[in-house]
Formats: structure tokens, sequence, C-alpha cells
């Protein structure tokens, strides 16, 4: 906690007590201590913000939140309150109240340089640049210290960045940030480096390339090299192993020729000496670079070499025929090998340049890379190994570029199985060179391993053999066993299971990863994409609470970093922290977690453990409310974090990942105008259950029920949109969850979803409730029609709900004559039964609520008029079968799931021998071990379903009229 000990008074000795109860997380204790102190010290303030700050972490946000504002409609002024009420806030998520609590402050202590500077930086919190610029002067004007005046300088370049009209910041708010520098450069009161760094950014915004090479040639020093000639000479002289200088030489020269530029007739280039701006001089300078490093004893550097196939990368590009000046890619990328082919990099610094390759050269080339790949004796098995391992790294490059450049791929089956012979050989022989490593470090033979299982992998999706992923699933396991920090053996391993719907496995993996920061975006996905949807339902709350609080606490310590910013003065690291910001706010992950996290509670507590009003509350979910960014939506997922030796036609490209996205905006669309359609039927149920009616319509129910009508006019829409894009998505081939090259992004549930029914059926559940609303407007006396297309509605969602369930009948894991085949699409459309049973008895017991009064109110109309009718309402009578028919349909459900898990329980996998299998000994109980992973989570999957079901089970019983 803050404030504690720098001002000597007897408040402080008063307090300490609380402070320490709170930072040992004794909350309890210190809400006792502060009741206490409260009623010796009624005046206090402090004492009862830190109750609040108590009750706030106990889960009494409402009693903190009212107790915190009797202390700041105070306006206090002490610095103890002010930082108690400024971690409370914060911890609220509420950093717009601090901005207040300062401006009261500051109004009553002017001159205060600490109160002006926590004003500044609570408008930094929360991103007022205007506020900012304005409160950064005033500070100046108090205390004339530079870091205030540029506080204020880089308010202005902030609200250059943030303008929507570009015009507005480049004739505004970058002149005045301009002027605003300059003024302090004439009267020469630059002290700082920061400070002219700012200066560069305005200028650099602004486009005064030339006004700021005069800063860099004058006194304030020499920072960057934004021209082009001038940056053209400065990486020529760089160092010749520096790759970033070479790109940036190419780029120079490039565009100076694209601009016709010419040197001067007489004199120097330019200051910095000469510049080159031909095709024929680069070629010179990339030549005597080679040369240099060629005539050297020690061993060569890379870069020259790479800036050689880059330039022939370019002028290819350009049509230039002097490429042919710089030599034969084939033979150049040949030499390359012979001379940096056993280290590890060498395969990443070719592949991008095996496209200078014809056709024709590819098996040339790798011909010519197996002589400079010399291997030992043959050995019984008929294979030749490396004694080494930089022979081993040298062989291992020559098998990386072979499947890169496509010659894996054209073999055919018994092709593939024999290298996946040799890679396997390769790789258990590669393991007598890591005996002596660490637990920690890789295996030297590790990609040999990966390899293989990418060959297993071809073999699966071209023939369907699903012994070929058993086998490759065994070999990861197998790999992992012997490299216990391979990333890459877990996410191929993780991703595999999921294809197979088997979750359990997964969680370990994924958490063995030890993903950090920014990660839990950009490879997040690959967790809570399958958690929910394979029927793991703990693990899904789990998989999704771990990316929320990343996100959550990404809000919090972006500001810190910023106010850091401005305190040391790294103004240039201001925009980029406001960018990842953002980039995390507006993340298509982010949205999805969200989202399917409510759904998820909602699915598994909704009139379970609380009502649907009282679980919409506890979310602070508003139908009314949009909050994703879906015309900012952006997609961090990182579809490259698996390793790949595609060749280019194999690899992922852009029309794919616009696609993948297209599907997840609009499976997002599905999931959240479904959650916002459940908040409005817990909004319109709680309208429905107040006893007058009068009341009811001013509390509005008109509105909801257009905000109902709203939302459903949307998903119908979306379903329109989604069933046209599942359309063009029809043909896929024979896997439809490796549509996209592999590996690549998951498939989104939306084409299942559409497949088994659910969204159709959930709609429609969600529509009745509209009919329902009418029906309590009209009463039972004359509204005979619509009971009875209510009950027609009713009836049809039975059917829906029964072809769902149709649907999932089938064994999850089969035996068929020594083959072990598993059929996950059954266990996704089970889930989206559930899901759609969870939404349909949702409805019921709005239904119900709607029913019971006016049923009630029938019966007393037909006591005073003496009628002896028994009859019961059509709608009454059509809910009641209604109810009868769910339970029947859970009935089936739960029956089919115990059959599954009876006959799961009963496959003897230990006997289990897999044609075709190639494996022996160890690699053989690999295998086997994961079978029995995929068996074990499809049984846990079936039992968190079962009790889920049971759950809804039981609830339906009591939605009696």
């Amino acid at each position: 906690m803050a404030a504690r000990g720098h001002v000597q008074d007897p408040n402080d000795r008063r307090l300490r007590p609380i402070y320490d109860y709170l930072d040992n997380g004794n909350n309890k204790m210190a809400i006792q201590q502060a009741d206490k102190l409260l009623k010796k010290h009624k005046d206090l303030h402090c004492a009862k913000v830190l109750k609040a700050i108590g009750l706030q972490r106990t889960g009494k946000q409402d009693e903190a939140f009212s107790l915190a504002q009797e202390v700041a409609t105070l306006e206090p002024t002490d610095d103890n309150s002010l930082q108690a009420l400024t971690i409370l806030y914060r911890e609220m998520h509420r950093p717009e109240l601090v901005t207040k609590l300062y401006e009261a402050a500051v109004k009553k202590v002017p001159l205060s340089e600490e109160y002006h500077s926590h004003l500044f930086m609570a408008y930094a919190r929360v991103g007022e640049y205007k506020k900012m610029q304005q409160a950064g002067m005033a500070l100046y004007k108090i205390v004339p210290k530079n870091p205030y005046y540029f506080w204020s300088v880089m308010s202005l370049v902030m609200q250059a960045i943030s303008a929507q009209d570009e015009k507005l910041a480049q004739t505004m708010f970058l002149p005045l940030a301009e002027r605003m520098v300059e003024k302090m450069v004439k009267e020469d009161k630059i002290e700082a480096e920061a400070e002219v760094q700012l200066y560069f950014m305005i200028l650099e915004r602004l486009g005064k390339c030339v006004e700021a090479l005069e800063v860099i040639r004058g006194p304030l020093g020499e920072k960057y090299r934004n021209k082009t000639p001038e940056t053209n000479v400065c990486v020529s002289v760089s160092s010749p192993d520096d790759w970033q200088f070479y790109p940036s030489y190419f780029d120079s020269l490039f565009h100076l020729m694209d601009q016709s530029w010419s040197p001067p007739e007489e004199g120097e280039h330019c200051s910095e000496g000469s510049v080159h701006h031909t095709v024929a001089e680069v070629v010179r300078f990339v030549e005597e670079r080679i040369k240099g490093e060629d005539g050297k004893e020690s061993r060569s550097l890379r870069g020259p070499y790479l800036a050689r196939l880059e330039l022939i990368h370019r002028l290819r590009a350009r049509g230039c025929p002097e490429e042919s000046l710089l030599g034969e890619p084939l033979e150049l990328m040949v030499q390359f090998f012979a001379k940096f082919g056993d280290k590890p990099c060498c395969i990443t610094d070719l592949k991008i340049y095996l496209h200078l390759l014809s056709p024709e050269q590819r098996v040339q080339f790798i011909n010519r890379l197996s002589e400079a790949a010399p291997l030992g004796e043959r050995g019984e098995e008929g294979f030749a190994f490396p004694e080494d391992t930089k022979a081993l790294q040298r062989h291992l490059c020559m098998c990386q570029l072979s499947r890169a450049l496509g010659l894996h791929h054209s073999l055919d089956v018994d092709g593939k199985l024999l290298l996946i012979t040799e890679l396997k050989a390769h790789y258990h022989h590669g393991l007598k060179f890591g005996k002596s490593a660490l637990k920690t470090e890789l295996q030297f033979s590790d990609m040999y391993c990966l390899m293989a299982a990418h060959v297993y992998i071809d073999l699966w999706t071209e023939t369907g053999d699903e012994n070929m992923i058993w086998q490759c699933l065994g070999l990861l396991e197998e790999g992992l066993s012997h490299s216990l920090s391979n990333a890459q053996f877990k996410l191929l391993l993780l991703l595999l299971y999921c294809h197979l719907g088997a979750f359990e496995p997964v969680v370990d993996l994924y958490s063995s990863l030890d993903a950090k920061h920014v990660q839990h975006d950009t490879i997040g996905f690959l967790l809570t994409r399958y958690a929910e949807p394979l029927g793991q339902f703990a693990a899904a709350s789990q998989s999704c609470n771990f990316s929320l609080r990343f996100f959550h606490s990404n809000q919090k310590d972006t500001s810190e970093y910023i106010i850091q910013a401005y305190k040391y003065g790294a103004f240039e690291k201001i925009p980029e922290f406001i960018a990842l910001r953002n980039r995390l706010n507006q993340s298509l992950h982010f949205a999805q977690v969200r989202t399917e996290r409510m759904l998820l509670d909602l699915f598994l507590e909704a009139d379970i453990v609380l009502s649907l009003e009282e679980s919409v509350k506890a979310m602070s979910l508003s139908a009314e409310e949009d909050d994703i960014p879906w015309d900012n939506m952006r997609d961090n997922r990182d579809l490259t974090v698996f390793t790949s030796w595609n060749p280019k036609e194999r690899e992922l490209t852009d029309e794919h990942r616009h696609q993948s996205l297209e599907e997840e905006s609009v499976w997002l669309r599905i999931r959240s105008l479904t959650l916002r359609l459940l908040a409005s039927l817990a909004a319109m149920g709680h309208t429905a259950s107040q006893q007058n009616s009068e009341k009811t319509h001013e509390n509005g129910v008109g509105d909801k029920s257009s905000v109902h009508s709203s939302l459903l006019s949307q998903l119908n829409q979306t379903l329109q949109t989604a069933a046209q894009l599942a359309e063009k998505r029809t043909q896929v081939g024979l896997h439809k969850v490796l549509q996209y090259p592999f590996p690549g992004p998951p498939c989104t549930r939306l084409a299942q979803a559409l497949s088994s029914g659910s969204c159709q059926c959930q709609a429609a559940a969600l529509q009745l409730s509209v009919h329902l609303q009418d029906l309590e407007t009209a009463g039972l006396d004359e509204s005979s029609e619509l009971q009875t297309q209510i009950c027609n509605g009713f009836k049809s969602i039975v059917v829906q709900l029964q072809e769902i369930l149709h649907k999932c009948k089938g064994d999850l894991l089969e035996l068929k004559e020594t083959k072990l085949k598993t059929q996950p699409s059954f266990l996704e459309n089970l889930i989206f039964f559930v899901e759609t049973v969870c939404i349909v008895l949702l409805m019921a017991s709005y239904c119900a609520k709607i029913l019971r009064p006016l049923k009630t109110s029938l019966q007393k109309k037909k006591k005073k008029k003496k009628d002896a009718n028994t009859t019961l309402p059509v709608v009454v009578s059509g809910f009641q079968e209604l109810t009868g028919s769910l339970q029947d349909l859970l009935m089936q459900a739960l029956e089919h799931i115990k059959g599954q898990e009876t006959g799961m329980t009963a496959l003897k996998l230990a006997s289990l021998t897999i044609e075709g299998n190639t494996q022996v000994g160890d690699e053989a109980s690999f295998t086997k071990a994961a079978m029995d992973k995929v068996q074990s989570s499809y049984l846990r999957s079936l039992q968190e379903v079962g009790d889920l079901l049971k759950k809804r089970a039981e609830t339906l019983k009591n939605l009696k009229i």
C-alpha cells in the first residue's frame, strides 16, 4: 500500500495496522480495524477509504463504492485519502474517477506541484490528451521545469496521433507542437536527449526530412538518418554482417533509381560521402564485401552472401538483366550451404530464396547438397548416419530443404512411409549426441522427429488413414519424453489431440509452454477454441479466465507504462504502448473469450445456481450495449507459430487468413447476439415477474421488447450470412478440419453449428419469447390463434432438438478390424445439443413466468362467473407437453451418454495392433499411451456433459405452472 510513514502525524500511526492487514491480504481484519478507528475518529476519511478497499477485495463492490463516494464528495486534500481512493478506483477499473479527485484537489490547493502532477498522470490513464496538454502547461507555469513543458508538447503529439481527421493533425496539432519546441530551441533551453528525440518525432510526422537533417547536423546532436542519399551512404559503410542495413541499403538504392536521382556535377554527393545510385555500383559493392569474407582466414560472415541472394531476388523482381552478373542462384546457394550448412540458421537463411531455383533444378540442388553433407558407413538398418553434430546439422538442413522444395510431398504412399522410417532412424541415432544434455535442452536430432510427424500428417490428410495420426502422436510423445522443453512437439501434439476431439491432455501441454504476456493473445486461441466445444466445461472456464486475466491486467499495466514513459522522458515509447493497448483491446481473441466465458456461465449456472436475471446482473451484461469493436477488430493470432517446411504452394495465404477471419467474425457475431438476447430475455423476465401491469409499462417493457426484436432481426440476418458463407466452404476436401494448409488456423464451429441445426433451433426458441410477450398483453381469453402459433413453435423446437440429438448418435471411439477410429463430430454435436437445450430451458422458464399469472387470473375469472369449464387453455397444455417432451429428450441423451461410457470403457486398447505400424518397443508404448489419453478425455467429456444434463433435468422438473 502507498503513503505510509512519510508524514509524521498521529493519524499515520493509527492507520498503519489497517495498511498492514491489507498488505498481507487479511481484508476482514482490515475492515474490523477500520471500524474500530472510525468509532473513535469519525472524520478520519482515509480509514473509511481503507475499509472500502477491504470491502472491494472481499467482493462487496457496491458497499465499497458507496463508502468511497462519501469521502470523494467531501473533496479531500490529504495525501493519504487521495492515494487510498486512487488505489480503490484502479481496483474497481474506474480510473476516470481519479481525475475528478485531483481536479478538486488542484482547485483547493492550486500551487501544489504534487497534485498537478497526479492530475496529469490521472488524465494519462484515461487518454484525455487535451486535458493533459492543459495540465502540463499549468504545471510548467507553477514549476518551470523542462519535463513538464514537454509533457504538454507530447500531449499535442498524442492528439495528432489519435485524431480522426489527419488534416487536423497535420495543420494544427503537430505544427503547434513544433512551434513549442522551436521556442525552447531558440531560447537555448533544450536540456535532455529525450527532448531532441521528441523534436525529431514531430518533424518525422510532419514529413520535414530536410529540417530533421539540419537538426542532426546542428548542435542538437546526431540522431535520425532520414534522407535517402544519406541513408544510402551510412548503410554502405556499416558492419558487413549487420543484416538490417542491407535491406535499407537496397531500398534506398532503388528509391534513388526510381526518382532518377543523380549526383551534383561538382563537389561531394552529400556531406556523408559518395552515394551509390546505379545497379553496377551496388553489384560491385556486394561483390567487394564477399571478396573480403572469402579472403579471411577466420570463419566468414553470412551477411554479405545473403545480401547477394537478396540482391538477385530484387533485381529479378524488377526485371533487371544485371542479376546475371552476380552468378547462378543454384551455385551460390550450394556455396552458402558448404560454408554455413552446419549452422541451424542455414535452413531459414536459404528457404526464402528457394524460389530462385527453377522446378527442374530442385532435385539437382538437393543432390549437390548431399555431396556437401557426407555421412558415415551404412549400418544394419541400411541407412548411413552422421558421425558428429556438425554432419548431423548438414544432413538435417538438406532434409529440411528437400521438404521445402516439395520433394517429400511428391512421393507416393510407399515413398512417404520409407521416408518416415529413414527420418526416425536418423532421429534415434542422433539421440546419442545429447545423452549428457540438461533436461531443459533440446536434442540435436529433434527436427528429424518433427519432420517425420509432418510426413505422417501428409499421409493422414491424403488417405484418411487414422492409423497415421496415431503413429504420429506416439512419435511426438516419444520425442517429448527426450526433449521436455520442445515447444514445437507440444504445439503439434496440442493441435492433433484437439483435431481428434480430446481436450484433456491439452491442458497440461499448454500449461507447460509457459506462455508469456502477449502470447496469451497470439497463441491463446489454441486452448480456448476447443475446451467447451469438446465438453470439458471446467477446463473451459479455467482457460477463459486465464486469458481474461491477461487482457484485464494489460489495461491496467499499459497505463502504468505510459506514466513511467512520461516520467522518464521516453516519449517515443508512448505511442507504442498505446498501440499495444489498442491492439489488445481490439483483439478478436479477447472478444471471443469474453463472449464464450459469459455464455458458458449461463449454460452452467443460469437457473441452476442463480436465476437467469441474477446471472446476467452478476456479469454486468447489457442487452442494449455491444462493446465489441467490430469496425476495428484485429486478428492477432500467430498462425506461423508452428515450424513448417511446406513449399510455397502449400503455405498459408492472405486469402486463407481473410477467410478464417471472416468465419471467426461471423461466428462471434452469432454468439454475441445470442448472449445479448439471453440478457434481454432476463430483463423481460424480470419485468414479467412484477405484479402491477401499469408499473410494468412504466418500467419500459416496450423498450425491452423493441431491443429484443432488434437483436432477433440482427441474429436472423447474421444466420443468413453464415449460411451463405458455409455454402462457399462445402467443398473443402477429405478432412474439413484441415481445409487450410497444415498447420493453419483451426476451423470455427460455424459450419457444424449450422449443419447440426443448433443455431436455427436457438433462434426459434428466442423468437418465441416475442410471441409470449404478445400473449401477456392479449391475455388468455381472446388469443386462441396466438396460443396455437406458440404451441406450434413448442412442437417445432422439440422436433429440431430431436434431430440435433439424432446427429449425436454414433460411437466416438470405435475399434474395427484392428483399426481405432475417432469421430469427434459426434461429441461436438452433443455439445451443440446441450447448449441448445440450455437456451430452450431458459426460454421455457421465461414462458412459465408469463403463463403463471395469466392462468391464475383466468381461474379467478372463472370462479367469479362460476364457470364449470376445467379445460386448460391451449398454450398451457402445450407448455406441459413441451416440458414432458424435453424431459424425454434429456433422458434419451443421458442414456446415449451412458451407453457411450460403457462401450468406451470396455474397449481393450492394450491388445490393439495397428496395421502398417512400423513402431516397435518404446515407440508402440507411446502410441498406446496417446490412445489412452484420447479415451480418457472422451470419458471425462461425457461425464461433464452428463452431469450438466442431469442438473438441467432437475430444473426442468420445477417448471410447473
